[in-house]
């Protein structure tokens, strides 16, 4: 057993077996949320201990997509990075326009099918790297398109983007309880508070723009 493995446990709360993979994956991923909230540049170093522990956690929970989701996060939180300015012209909150709805919703239908559909197939494909098959496999596929669009309207300032991150976070919450990932759905739990507030906060600069 390595200290990676998920049955390397950390400590026990409640009964339930904390692994040091999700500890670290779970802290990592509060702090970098912490330092996004004060525009600190510790976000982004932070941000990729966060997403290697989970690429690792993910991997061997069979949450694929999930998985390379993280590989998305982390090439965003290293360009990110590298791109950070001390100031940058602030960019107004918007919404996004009918069209620009029905054009997301149906990348966002059809990718996750697709992605769905493909990552049933890695224990096939690819049985020396995925000798389990991948589980709720539609779910994780949702949760990885889902998060990938709410990234790029983040970047844009539409306030939907807090719509899709309230999804998301309802989602995952539920998966993961179902994966028996406790601590990483508290988690979850607390970004779905961060998204709520982040949605009425961008509504009021919506309102009074």
């Amino acid at each position: 057993m390595t200290f990676f493995d998920v049955q390397h446990i950390a400590f026990s709360i409640l009964g339930y077996n904390v692994s040091y993979i999700e500890l670290i994956g779970t802290v990592f991923g509060l702090i970098s949320v912490y330092y996004a909230s004060r525009a600190n540049v510790l976000t982004w170093p932070t941000g990729i201990f966060n997403e290697i522990a989970l690429f690792v956690l993910f991997f061997q929970v069979q949450l694929y997509a999930d998985m390379l989701l993280q590989v998305f996060f982390l090439v965003v939180t290293i360009f990110g990075w590298y791109n950070w300015r001390h100031t940058t012209e602030t960019l107004p909150v918007t919404r996004m326009t009918r069209n620009m709805t029905g054009i997301h919703a149906v990348v966002l239908f059809a990718g996750t099918v697709i992605m769905g559909v493909t990552i049933q197939q890695f224990h096939r494909w690819m049985p020396g790297y995925f000798p389990l098959p991948a589980t709720y496999p539609f779910a994780d596929s949702f949760v990885m398109m889902a998060s990938i669009l709410a990234t790029f309207l983040l970047a844009k300032k539409r306030v939907e983007t807090w719509v899709l991150w309230i999804v998301v976070d309802i989602v995952s919450i539920v998966l993961y309880l179902i994966k028996e990932i406790y601590f990483l759905s508290l988690e979850y739990i607390i970004f779905l508070g961060l998204a709520t507030f982040g949605l009425l906060q961008w509504r009021k600069q919506l309102k009074y723009a």
